[in-house]
């Protein structure tokens, strides 16, 4: 079985209510390590930190915050596509697992529907820091102070990460793995891809519109940070930017030699 870790930070709230929340009801295997510092700068703490060494997996338990304050449940890798502005290197993402990604967002909204939650559960688009080595991902409580000292909110994610522990990547291995490009932030379209069986695709990362134009060294860097093979891209073609946008996409894909499918006709 994958062997797993929590990374929180201390000056988090949201970070160090599901990492108490673990404690008390969900840590018996699990590595927790606590920050004095934010995690989306934590660069190379998977080479730093001599209990992280030996991990497979890092789940940074943390905070989203946004301008609009929606409250949310929310799932995403890190990485930059273009500027470093939070951490980590400009045009440079972590490496991550699609069939992670998938197995703990269908748990985070299974989860929050036991726990009669309400509000928003969603990816968000590969972005901020840090930069590691180790595959990894983030989970967050948004987007304000109520939310992130919610205990009912710390315990859905803490039930989430503890549930990792059943993950078993070789069971999921006729799911394909694919880079999503296009859409908003938040990825309403990818969301129910990721949620679906019979879609039977995992999504690891996400390149949205607003770091369009793609450019073929980002479609291999994301390729190439994804542990699985990945043989197919996703595209939310109408976010896929205006018509010049969607040809040069399409050229990078069918210059690299890989499969690409619009969301819309992905069975879900």
């Amino acid at each position: 079985m994958m062997k797993y870790a929590v990374v929180y930070s201390k000056k988090d709230q949201a970070g160090v209510n599901i990492a108490s929340c673990l404690s008390r009801y969900f840590l018996p295997n699990i590595k927790v390590i606590d920050l004095d510092y934010e995690t989306i700068y934590g660069e190379n703490i998977d080479k730093e930190i001599p209990e992280l060494r030996y991990i497979d997996f890092i789940i940074f338990a943390s905070k989203h915050q946004s301008r609009e304050g929606t409250p949310s449940l929310s799932l995403h890798a890190p990485g930059n596509w273009r500027n470093a502005d939070f951490g980590g290197k400009a045009g440079k993402v972590c490496s991550t697992s699609a069939q992670a990604l998938k197995f703990l967002f269908q748990k985070l909204n299974e989860n929050a529907k036991e726990a009669n939650y309400v509000n928003k559960i969603t990816l968000e688009c590969t972005h901020h820091g840090p930069l590691i080595s180790k595959p990894c991902c983030f989970i967050e409580i948004g987007s304000n102070q109520e939310g992130w000292k919610d205990e009912k909110l710390g315990e859905i994610i803490a039930k989430t990460i503890s549930d990792f522990q059943t993950f078993n990547p070789k069971s999921a291995k006729e799911i394909r793995a694919a880079i999503g490009i296009g859409g908003p932030h938040y990825c309403p379209n990818f969301n129910k891809i990721q949620l679906s069986e019979k879609s039977g695709i995992a999504i690891s990362h996400i390149i949205p519109e607003y770091a369009l134009p793609l450019t073929e060294s980002l479609l291999k860097e994301a390729i190439e940070k994804t542990t699985e093979n990945t043989d197919l891209i996703v595209l939310d073609w109408k976010g896929c930017g205006n018509a010049e946008s969607r040809q040069k996409i399409i050229e990078i894909i069918e210059k690299l030699g890989i499969k690409h499918e619009r969301t819309e006709r992905i069975e879900k």
